[in-house]
């Protein structure tokens, strides 16, 4: 066994006043032709980014409707993490060009074989979460008293449109055997992969998880007190891991152009710092040194209290909610501020656009310059932030919460077991 998540049971009818009867509806009737299958997730992490999130979710849920659902982290050390770190770097462009090498290729097959080795049971469906674990089947499939059992999904979350071509070449031999495929956009979907069992799947948020139930006032105030923000005063935040394609730089960048014309406002960067991520102690250092003393600008993480509640609300009491990614697979924290009534100012990048119809729920922007502008423009015309912030939260709820993640989730899941009955064409991927 490799190392199993524990979480708390979740019930669907609790989303029900939120979604209304028919999606409810809707859910359980494709549930119930897989009622009882066994299910496992299989990712890298528990905690720290927007997968662990989800499936803190989707999990339980998937219990709730009837499946035997489970979540199992693989084992790693050190220097796996740093491999996947890059190669993650790599595949979704960014980072410094380091070469893929033969040392890495060692690394991340030898984690992959110990995590096959400790796979032992067997399911109805296994889905695989992005590449750190997706050498699993194959070496499942290489033990010489191993069979192939039950359907496989590898689940990609990030955006591949500009991989490097050597890291993606050493990965896709052991991606193209799945079942299926579950991309986050249409875009993502390399060339060679074929159409067969390909699925387009974004990912959503919980309206009931503590980072997105509702706050009060006097909750919000308490949640906030130790860190020093004045709330009097506009406040500029930005939820992400401290890395590259998360540009805090640019951020910051645009805090600076900001305050020349809004002297009192603020910046809060808040992350979480995740285990399966070696770079993110190193990067909060270089946007401290960046931040330069600024105390108006606060760096906050899971390492000085900030969980769920204090992130929801930060995000509340945001006069502007900011996601200046250069890359970015979906961006959870657009839909968790839009949820929020928030206005959103964010990178034109990946899944982002999904999110943010532009002028109505927030600003797409492609330079510091324009995120400065929009940010200006936002604080100085509150009316027009309250205005998007309204559409913004009706926009997430037609289309990014868990609910619907779940009932795609099904979807596939009955289309894959030979149940076609109500499983739309549009959630498979047609080549142009």
């Amino acid at each position: 066994m490799l190392n199993p998540v524990t979480f708390t049971p979740k019930s669907l009818e609790d989303y029900r006043a939120i979604v209304g009867d028919q999606v409810i509806e809707e859910i359980l009737k494709l549930a119930a032709h897989v009622r009882g299958a066994r299910l496992i997730h299989i990712n890298s992490t528990p905690f720290g980014g927007g997968v662990a999130e989800m499936l803190t979710t989707l999990v339980p849920l998937m219990n709730d409707v009837g499946l035997e659902t489970e979540w199992q982290v693989v084992r790693g050390d050190a220097k796996f993490f740093e491999v996947t770190k890059t190669m993650h770097d790599s595949l979704q462009g960014t980072g410094i060009q380091i070469p893929w090498s033969q040392y890495m290729s060692r690394v991340w097959l030898h984690y992959n074989q110990i995590n096959a080795d400790l796979f032992d049971q067997d399911y109805d469906f296994v889905i695989i979460h992005d590449p750190q674990p997706a050498g699993i089947l194959k070496m499942v499939l290489q033990s010489s008293n191993r069979v192939r059992h039950g359907k496989w999904l590898w689940r990609c979350h990030i955006d591949l449109t500009e991989s490097r071509e050597d890291v993606w070449h050493f990965l896709h031999p052991f991606i193209e055997i799945y079942d299926g495929l579950i991309f986050t956009l249409a875009d993502y979907v390399q060339v060679g992969l074929g159409a067969s069992n390909i699925f387009i799947l974004p990912p959503a948020i919980d309206p009931l998880s503590p980072k997105n139930v509702e706050l009060s006032p006097e909750v919000i105030a308490q949640a906030l007190s130790p860190y020093g923000v004045n709330l009097n005063h506009p406040l500029i935040v930005q939820v992400s891991r401290f890395d590259r394609a998360k540009n805090p730089w640019g951020v910051i960048d645009a805090y600076r152009l900001v305050k020349r014309e809004v002297p009192w406002v603020q910046l809060a960067l808040v992350a979480s710092m995740a285990h399966d991520d070696p770079d993110t102690s190193k990067y909060f250092q270089r946007i401290a040194d960046y931040a330069g003393g600024d105390c108006d600008v606060y760096l906050l993480t899971n390492l000085v209290g900030v969980g769920n509640v204090e992130v929801n609300a930060f995000q509340r009491v945001a006069a502007v909610v900011v996601q200046n990614s250069v890359r970015e697979g979906f961006g959870l924290s657009v839909s968790e501020a839009l949820w929020k009534e928030r206005p959103v100012v964010a990178g034109n990048v990946g899944g982002i656009p999904l999110q943010i119809i532009y002028g109505k729920t927030g600003y797409l922007v492609n330079t510091v310059q324009e995120c400065a502008n929009r940010i200006v423009y936002l604080l100085q015309h509150p009316q027009v932030a309250e205005r998007m912030g309204r559409a913004g939260k009706e926009h997430i709820r037609q289309n990014f919460l868990v609910t619907r993640y779940l009932r795609d989730y099904l979807k596939i899941l009955n289309r894959l077991s030979g149940q076609v009955e109500g499983v739309e064409e549009g959630l498979e991927y047609r080549p142009s």
